[in-house]
């Protein structure tokens, strides 16, 4: 890219060289033979009614004059032509009133403008004026001037950008290099931020930031495969086991067992299935939702282990997906079934402009410093919320992840209970 930009440079760098040195010299002595001729014009005035009686002066800026009788003699001259032939043998023909010439001396060539006029007082007459050609005109210097400070302005220019744009692409270069050495099995390294503090120091940190969040995602990504191996490889071996034992010993019990175990691959599966839709962002339709009528709907058709007491704000309306908002509830509903004692409360607020849902049990709640890993996926806590009460540790991390999808927050509130708290902006 920079080599072809410095040759289309080059081109019309030289291409602008050529049309000058063809131009240049046709637009200069039309210049001369311009303002010659002015001087000439205003010449002939004069000569009109009076004669001269010493030297020319210099008219319209031109020095160089005479006036020639029709006998070839000079009887008018300036003072560096005094007593000198006249400057060109060339005279006005047929019905043309002017002559152009180029004469040459030692010392120099002069572009010669004659206007002929038949009533002077010297009588029929012809004045001249003439301009000295400047040393451009006269010499090939100006074609090896125009081209050389081409060639020498390109190759000044090559260097210039080959050295600013290696030293601007230098960094860039250096992060390339970093890039190329990180792989899929090590994503720790990062590129190193240059100290200049512009546009390719704020490059740098954006590649750091996005191989975090890669490293980020990879490493949920591997914990996830093998947490879900686990909790798969536990559901199956129990269910093989039984069906091992043969059908003519299997008892009521060992049939019940059996139908809990595959319910219990399928609640995982189904779970696993839908934190995939979630992962990859997949659009839902969205309506708008009576959140106090949702909750009530799905406590009427849910039977639990705890009774559940509800109070609910009327018109508390939110705007997203019901099926994927009843799952957030009835997570958080199923959380505080399993691990409650006595009683399950339900509330539905306004708080400004925000929809917030509290699920509160009196189990035996959650440590502080827990309070953010219940969230993570498979995550389980001490004995008191094992396995055995049937939960895949995906309720909560589920939960979370459809609220987040729909611009709102689940946390764990601060109190003695434990109160799962559900932020959602209101329509």
């Amino acid at each position: 890219m920079t080599i072809a930009t410095v040759l289309s440079f080059g081109v019309l760098l030289l291409a602008g060289a050529m049309v000058i040195s063809l131009t240049y010299p046709v637009w200069a002595r039309a210049s001369l033979i311009r303002q010659a001729a002015s001087a000439s014009r205003h010449l002939n005035t004069i000569v009109d009614k009076h004669r001269f009686s010493a030297p020319i002066q210099p008219q319209k800026g031109v020095q160089l004059l005479q006036i020639v009788d029709a006998g070839g003699r000079v009887v008018a001259a300036n003072a560096g032509l005094a007593g000198r032939p006249p400057l060109t043998p060339a005279r006005p023909t047929g019905g043309d009133s002017q002559v152009e010439d180029r004469v040459c001396f030692p010392d120099g060539c002069v572009i010669v403008v004659g206007i002929s006029n038949r009533s002077t007082v010297y009588g029929p007459v012809v004045a001249y004026a003439a301009m000295r050609e400047p040393f451009l005109l006269r010499s090939s210097f100006l074609p090896v001037l125009l081209f050389g400070s081409s060639a020498g302005l390109l190759a000044l220019m090559a260097w210039a950008t080959w050295y600013g744009v290696g030293r601007v692409l230098a960094p860039v270069e250096a992060i390339r290099r970093g890039l190329e050495r990180i792989s899929a099995e090590d994503l720790s390294r990062r590129v190193e931020v240059p100290p200049s503090r512009d546009e390719v120091a704020e490059l740098a940190a954006t590649v750091n930031d996005t191989l975090s969040r890669l490293e980020d995602a990879v490493d949920r990504h591997r914990r996830f495969v093998s947490d879900a191996s686990h909790e798969l490889r536990t559901p199956i071996t129990a269910l093989m086991v039984r069906l091992e034992a043969g059908l003519d010993e299997r008892t009521e019990a060992d049939w019940r067992a059996a139908i809990d175990d595959a319910r219990r691959l399928s609640d995982i599966v189904q779970d696993l299935l839908l934190m995939a839709r979630l992962d990859a962002v997949a659009s839902v339709e969205h309506e708008r939702t009576d959140l106090g009528l949702l909750v009530e709907e799905e406590v009427s058709r849910r039977p639990g282990r705890l009774p559940v007491t509800l109070d609910l704000e009327p018109g508390v309306v939110v705007r997203g997906n019901r099926l994927r908002l009843a799952r957030v509830f009835t997570n958080l509903l199923s959380n505080a079934d399993r691990y409650g004692d006595r009683l399950i409360r339900v509330s539905v607020r306004r708080q400004g402009n925000e929809a917030v849902l509290k699920v509160v049990d009196d189990g035996p709640g959650i440590p502080e410093e827990m309070r953010e890993r219940v969230f993570e996926r498979f995550t389980r806590l001490d004995r008191t919320r094992s396995r055995d009460t049937g939960g895949s540790g995906l309720g909560l991390p589920i939960a979370r992840d459809i609220a987040r999808a729909h611009g709102g927050e689940l946390m764990i509130a601060d109190g003695p209970e434990t109160c799962l708290l559900l932020r959602l902006p209101r329509d």
